[in-house]
């Protein structure tokens, strides 16, 4: 294991300044400032002028100190949507938008942007993840960053490294080739580091070849010794789990406390020499520079004394989710004319009760949302718009909606919840959620013993309502006073993923009669688990019933029939993408897919939109007449989907990883670890480099996507010579030939005729996106660095090797369509 110290530092003003506080702390305060204080804030040291530094998790919105819904966060759409943009300008704009909210929440450091690759579709946390394609994720990453830290706000990419999986992420071991490393995951981080100079990094729970991430050599080289990191390394949260991660370039552990960096362990450590001093010097330095940075050091102005781009959070939600929505089939029903449509068939469970945002550390809870079928009714007012369920997609508690309970000792919407202590209760809050958790915050989640909860619940209708709760342990419900519900319920994945945001449901129906009141009583032990640092989380609602499902479908077509057009919203649940585990299937859950092919025989204009983070089997995609594909689209979502359908945005979205036809195509797949191991022995080839490799054609390919308007790409060049630290300048012209203002994406991929290194069939080496008015053109420039052209040599030392030669730079749409060619020689 590497010993760290500080033989590269330059002297500053600031590092002259940092030293001095330096001198001022105790070997026990500088081992002290290594963990957190709690779960989301350092420590902070009066006598120095430190104040606590307070982190909250990202990345697709700022959640804050705490989780709850009084102190609601901007809910921007998932990663995926952003990637989708193929825009550094909106990844730019986005991460701006984070840090607004970060400021406006107190928060000085961003968990985020997760930019580990989409390796399989079957990643539980894809839709939290930007790319396939390590040029496409370390372009939009760094924007992202820059976004970010120029408002004066600290981004932190995760999770270096390799953490592409999310079954048994604690223990497995990444086995995955020096190459595959350099060319793949560890280039998805570079530019945010070496080009936006990220202030902090999160290491990963996984292990890299056998050696964890927090105590990893890859945290040392290439990260600092290389790429020039000056920041801090952070834990994933209780991913520190040694005292030797404190020979590592390994500089906060997080939550706090930690066992093991604890002041007793790390501390005894330090004095007996097994861990050097100058290893605490230089954590502690990187600590105060992160304060110095974010103006948590008293008498040092930060980085950024105002911020540099201030975005209107909820209008750039909506501009972003159509910026990243896909149309990737359209036979001319889209987009529709809102005079011309008297009738609209809106269908579907995700149409209603739609998912902004996927599930884990990506989750916040937003102001308010707009369903698609929200975005529907006010696009086209003058039309009658038909809801039909079509067919159930929820698994699982459900909230109850905040209009159907009151809180009986106020009177007004919600719950009261309490935190009782052997009888005796030591903490009352007033709710207006059934989703509850507890990261941080006043709640006396470590010293109670008992949650009790208390609301009543006014149906909505008449009939049978499956009335529980979703948490692990045991809890005990009433309603109207009978005990109806007493179980100890076993957790199911693991604490911090999906046991704690997923829960297992347990539930009774309930008949009920419309506007009756029913009493809800509920009591939870609460067991305590302090390796996760007081968390809690408890949820209580509905579970779906048990609904024939043909008759769901029979109203659905019986909407559709007399519809102008018929919009189908088909997507996934809470149960098959989320933090804590991987995915065992890409079919959509529930009967979507007869619900599919049940509307598209009665109504030709059919247009589906899915709902989904990452990719799902489409068997009926040929059947519709348009498919959208849509992500986790953010509080905005409905109103940005009304805007594509309409017409009045373009669906500006560009695949950023390969859309299967079938799991059992996909060439690269398995997530699961054998013996404690995930092999990585495809090497550099996943993602469309995979699928190109194999030969097999997907439903639609890498970069694949259609808009409003038609496009000619010509007149491709490129400079005709390139050496090792130059660059290659790819022209093409681009004009739009079709009736309407849009969006293109030009993008250029390299490929090898005849090499002696076994590279892809080709590989995506810069991209542009275009907008042009009806009947203009223009001369795009991509640029190519000469280290486009390299590959990882992994001899003693390792270098990046230049393989003298032609190399032929194809542009073009996607990854399969060449619009022009041109060779390139490499000297």
């Amino acid at each position: 294991m590497t010993i760290v110290n500080d033989s590269t530092r330059t002297s500053s003003p600031l590092t002259e300044r940092i030293d001095a506080l330096l001198a001022q702390l105790t070997i026990q305060e500088k081992v002290q400032l290594l963990t957190g204080r709690d779960f989301w804030t350092t420590w902070p040291i009066e006598k120095i002028g430190l104040r606590r530094i307070l982190m909250s998790d990202g990345p697709s919105g700022v959640r804050g100190e705490v989780w709850d819904e009084r102190d609601p966060s901007l809910n921007l759409p998932s990663a995926t949507a952003l990637s989708a943009s193929w825009d550094r300008a909106i990844a730019k704009r986005y991460g701006a938008a984070a840090a607004v909210e970060a400021r406006r929440k107190g928060v000085d450091v961003v968990l985020g942007p997760t930019i580990n690759l989409h390796r399989s579709p079957l990643g539980g946390r894809h839709f939290e993840a930007f790319s396939e394609d390590p040029v496409l994720t370390g372009d939009l990453a760094a924007s992202y960053v820059d976004g970010v830290q120029e408002n004066g706000v600290a981004a932190t990419p995760k999770h270096y490294i390799a953490n592409d999986y999310e079954t048994d992420r604690f223990t497995a071991s990444t086995e995955v080739s020096d190459r595959a490393l350099r060319e793949l995951y560890l280039l998805a981080f570079e530019k945010a580091v070496t080009e936006a100079h990220a202030w902090a990094v999160m290491s990963s729970y996984n292990s890299i070849n056998g050696v964890t991430a927090s105590e990893n050599e890859l945290l040392e080289t290439p990260l600092n010794s290389e790429w020039g990191f000056d920041g801090i390394v952070v834990s994933d949260w209780t991913g520190v789990r040694s005292v030797d991660s404190a020979k590592a370039s390994q500089d906060v552990a997080m939550p706090g406390p930690n066992p093991w960096w604890s002041e007793g362990p790390l501390l005894a450590a330090v004095q007996s020499g097994d861990v050097p001093e100058s290893a605490i010097d230089r954590k502690v330095r990187r600590i105060l520079t992160l304060a110095a940075r974010v103006g948590a050091l008293e008498g040092i102005s930060p980085a950024v004394s105002e911020p540099a781009l201030v975005e209107d959070g909820t209008a750039f939600v909506r501009e972003a989710e159509a910026e990243g929505t896909v149309l990737v089939h359209n036979t001319g029903v889209l987009p529709l004319s809102s005079a011309a449509v008297a009738r609209v068939a809106v269908i579907g469970h995700n149409a209603d009760q739609a998912r902004t945002q996927g599930g884990g550390s990506a989750t916040v809870v937003p102001s308010s949302v707009v369903s698609p079928l929200d975005g529907i009714r006010t696009a086209f007012p003058g039309a009658t718009v038909d809801y039909s369920i079509g067919a159930v997609v929820q698994e699982g508690i459900a909230e109850f909606p905040l209009s159907t309970i009151t809180n009986p000792v106020t009177g007004e919407p919600g719950a009261r919840v309490a935190f009782v202590r052997e009888g005796t209760e030591l903490f009352v809050e007033d709710r207006r959620a059934t989703a509850l958790f507890w990261f941080g915050g006043d709640a006396p989640t470590r010293e109670a013993d008992r949650l009790d909860i208390t609301t009543t619940y006014t149906a909505p209708s008449t009939g049978t309502v499956r009335i529980g709760i979703g948490a692990a342990g045991r809890s005990r419900m009433w309603i109207d006073g009978a005990l109806v519900l007493d179980e100890d319920v076993a957790s199911e994945g693991d604490l911090l993923g999906a046991a704690f945001l997923n829960p297992p449901a347990r539930s009774v129906p309930v008949e009920v009669t419309e506007g009756q009141q029913v009493s809800v009583r509920i009591e939870h032990d609460i067991v305590q688990d302090e390796s996760l640092g007081g968390v809690l989380a408890y949820q209580f609602g509905t579970e779906p019933s048990d609904e024939d499902p043909s008759v769901l479908i029979d109203a659905a077509v019986a909407a559709a029939s007399g519809a102008d057009v018929a919009v189908v919203v088909v997507g996934t649940n809470s149960k098959v993408e989320s933090e804590g585990y991987d995915r065992t299937s890409l079919a959509l859950p529930g009967h979507q897919d007869e619900l599919v092919r049940a509307v598209a025989a009665v109504n030709p204009n059919t247009v589906v939109v899915v709902n989904a983070g990452s990719p799902v089997e489409m068997p009926w995609r040929n059947d519709v007449a348009a498919v959208l594909l849509t992500w986790f689209g953010g509080q905005e979502y409905g109103n940005a989907l009304a805007d594509v359908l309409t017409g009045a945005r373009e669906p500006g979205g560009r695949l950023p990883t390969t859309w299967p036809a079938a799991m059992s195509d996909v060439p690269v797949l398995d997530v699961t670890p054998v013996d404690g191991l995930v092999r990585y022995d495809e090497g550099v080839h996943i993602g469309y480099r995979a699928w190109l490799r194999a030969g097999t054609e997907p439903a639609y390919p890498f970069g694949h996507g259609l808009g409003y308007t038609t496009w000619r790409i010509g007149g491709v060049t490129a400079t005709p010579t390139v050496r090792e630290g130059d660059a290659v300048i790819v022209t093409a012209t681009v004009a739009n030939t079709g009736s309407r203002p849009g969006k293109h994406v030009v993008q250029v991929y390299a490929s090898r005729g005849s090499s002696a290194v076994d590279r892809p069939v080709r590989w995506l080496v810069g991209f542009a996106p275009v907008r042009l008015g009806v009947g203009e053109s223009t001369e795009v420039s991509v640029e190519v660095p000469a280290r486009a052209f390299a590959h990882w040599d992994g001899g003693q030392d390792g270098a990046w090797a230049y393989e003298p030669g032609t190399f032929t730079l194809h542009v073009g749409a996607s990854v399969t369509d060449e619009s022009g060619a041109v060779t390139v020689e490499l000297v």
